[in-house]
């Protein structure tokens, strides 16, 4: 989704380049960084889960960047999605993540 996301600067017009594909770009790839902080957080429940739900909160925010993009009709319908589907799948996985922690903490 990340990587998909970095090819949205050829439809939109000149004015949205810089922002609204800047915010997308930017909310995905919290998405992941998110994700690797919760990683290594692992060890401490707590902590873990707060980082997942970073990441889900950033997934919301990238899906409601999508939503402008459509709306504005900057990226087309099938495009929308097929990324927002992804983002749904990522939601769906860090969802079971923070409702199943112990299936991935650091066994001490």
């Amino acid at each position: 989704m990340i990587f998909r996301c970095r090819f949205f600067n050829y439809p939109f017009p000149s004015e949205e380049k810089y922002s609204l594909t800047d915010q997308i770009r930017r909310c995905s790839r919290s998405v992941g960084a998110n994700l690797a902080e919760a990683y290594r957080k692992r060890k401490y429940p707590n902590h873990f889960i707060s980082k997942l739900s970073d990441s889900d909160t950033e997934i919301g925010e990238t899906q409601t960047w999508l939503e402008f993009a459509l709306a504005c009709e900057y990226i087309s319908n099938d495009e929308f999605q097929k990324l927002n589907n992804q983002a749904e799948e990522i939601a769906k996985l860090l969802v079971y993540m923070m409702n199943n922690p112990e299936k991935f903490l650091i066994k001490t």
